[in-house]
């Protein structure tokens, strides 16, 4: 028997899943907590971060590799000989900047209390004035790249945070070699060579199959010091996902307890990583990653321009055919702010009576409601909005709310909501010609929160299968790593075979209910009022008191 293992690193921990090659079962898995968390207040020497600064110790990476595969191993008992390969997934834009060894300059002493040394986590929103700036550039220089990315490139991106690192410490710019992805930097260290994956390199750092990054051109018309951006620093060449990166070197084999010469994948983002963990590997199949935000991920066999897209890569997400990526900033964050902020003490008591959790208490007075009944209708921007809209000035709302209104049909009218928001994006795709024919869902909710499961069933008439595995990155990864090893290698020729044996769904998705369909088909043309009333300039009313929230003084009394 072999296995293969996967390794999901997340914004907290890391998680390495050991998985038989044959039938994709979980044999088990282990995680481990950042020891240094992420780093947002302060360094580990105590010194003091700036405002919106997140950032990350890549030691960390490597702690994750060297105590949960050992343990891994030694708890199910399997031989490391019967180990053929190995693959990984991280959060990303995840970044940092190393020597021409690949070693981090946070690793030297000198550097070790400088912010710009360590990572720069995904959520590492400090940039943001780089990328207002990056993006009003490429607008006024008619940037064609524009359009793959919804009109504007995040701060949480590639090119907005190098440039931060060459503006604010020049010579740690000049010093590094390469700014690298985590998940490319840990593949380079099980390896000993470099190479960046075509999922990152695309949708996160503007590059294109055909075009390449952007042009110094243009990165001069950002600052002269980016001017040679792509050609000094981000070297490497950058391989198809699904390809294999290279083989475990006999020093990191001896550390993280595996043999020598193993295929390991290239490197992978963990929604990304997930479409063929459920058997997804062909077109018009949608992938939704459902957490405290929510992740879009589509296959198409052409390049089109979808209005709001977070990104289309070639390559991006399986080889050969173009990866779609849409998104939503708040969802689990809804459902978490109505517990905090809504849900009075009686509830609490009740939930712990029934010795059940708040949110599976406000989920079941929730269910007992019929679509519409509670009178609500709420906009899903209370972190701003993704897609379609592009626009994080956006803020979230709820329309006819009294004085009966109740936590439950606030949770409730927040996940139809949140509901609607996907409809939108699925019927961008449609109308650009880009198909959406079936739909799954991964994630924590929907695994755990089966009215949740259903609303989106009904609000998008569409039957939804959820993933089979709880820990369905990891699964993906660990597949890719199966295809790394080769058919000869006791793996598989392409990603599509591995799909075929190894993803899974459960076995009874959810099926759309006739009559709440007709009840949602009514809300939602509400919703789509609302959405353009509020979201496309008819109305800017929520940036205006955005903006007198940031100029008001607190009265002190």
């Amino acid at each position: 028997m072999t296995y293969t293992i996967g390794v999901d690193y997340g914004t907290l921990s890391g998680r390495a899943v050991l998985v038989d090659v044959t039938n994709g079962r979980e044999v088990g898995s282990e995680l481990l907590a950042y020891p240094h968390g992420v780093m947002d207040s302060t360094l580990p020497d105590g010194t003091a971060l700036g405002h919106d600064v997140a950032l990350q110790h890549p030691q960390d990476y490597l702690d994750v590799l060297s105590h949960t595969i050992p343990k891994l191993l030694q708890k199910t008992e399997v031989s490391a000989e019967d180990v053929i390969g190995l693959g990984i997934d991280f959060t990303a834009c995840t970044i940092l900047p190393v020597d021409d060894h690949g070693k981090p300059l946070c690793f030297y002493e000198e550097h070790a209390s400088r912010s710009h040394s360590y990572v720069k986590l995904w959520k590492h929103h400090a940039a943001q004035d780089k990328a207002n700036q990056l993006n009003d550039v490429a607008e006024q220089r008619g940037e064609v790249f524009l359009q793959r990315y919804g009109g504007k490139i995040s701060s949480e991106w590639f090119f907005p945070k190098i440039w931060e690192l060459a503006e604010e410490a020049p010579d740690l710019y000049d010093q590094m070699d390469v700014m690298v992805e985590a998940t490319d930097w840990v593949i380079w260290q099980l390896t000993g060579t470099l190479t960046r994956n075509a999922c990152t390199a695309g949708y996160k750092a503007i590059w294109h199959k055909q075009e390449g990054f952007p042009s110094e051109e243009f990165l001069k018309a950002l600052s002269p010091k980016l001017v040679n951006a792509v050609s000094e620093k981000l070297r490497g060449p950058i391989l198809p996902i699904g390809e294999k990166a290279g083989e475990l070197t006999p020093e990191m084999a001896e550390k993280i307890g595996l043999s020598p010469g193993i295929a390991i994948a290239v490197g992978n983002v963990d929604a990304h990583v997930s479409v063929p963990a459920v058997g997804i590997t062909e077109p018009g199949k949608m992938l939704a990653i459902i957490g405290t935000s929510t992740c879009h991920i589509l296959l198409g066999t052409e390049e089109q321009i979808v209005p709001g897209m977070c990104g289309v890569v070639e390559d991006g997400v399986l080889p050969g055919l173009y990866g779609y990526e849409a998104g939503q900033s708040c969802v689990g964050d809804h459902f978490n702010w109505v517990v905090e902020t809504c849900t009075p003490a009686s509830y609490f008591e009740e939930a712990a009576l029934e010795g059940i959790d708040i949110h599976e208490l406000l989920t079941k007075k929730a269910a007992a409601l019929a679509p519409g009944e509670s009178g609500l209708l709420a906009l899903d921007w209370w972190n701003g909005n993704r897609s379609t809209l592009v626009d994080v000035d956006l803020t979230g709302m709820i329309l006819g709310m009294t004085l009966q209104t109740k936590p439950e049909e606030i949770y409730r009218a927040l996940i139809e909501a949140t509901a609607f928001g996907t409809r939108t994006i699925i019927e961008a795709f449609r109308t650009s010609n880009v198909p959406v024919d079936e739909f799954y869902a991964a994630g924590g909710i929907a695994e755990k929160n089966a009215l949740a499961m259903q609303i989106y069933a009904d609000v998008l008439n569409m039957e939804i299968k959820i993933s089979a595995s709880s820990q369905t990155p990891a699964l993906g990864a660990a597949m890719f790593g199966a295809v790394a090893a080769g058919k000869d290698g006791g793996g598989y020729e392409n990603i599509h075979n591995a799909a075929a044996a190894m993803g899974k769904t459960k076995p009874d998705p959810y099926q759309p209910h006739a009559s709440a369909v007709d009840v949602y088909d009514a809300l939602y043309k509400e919703y789509s009022s609302l959405y353009d009333y509020f979201g496309r300039g008819e109305n800017d009313v929520m940036k205006r008191l955005k903006h007198l929230k940031s100029k008001s003084t607190p009265v002190h009394v």
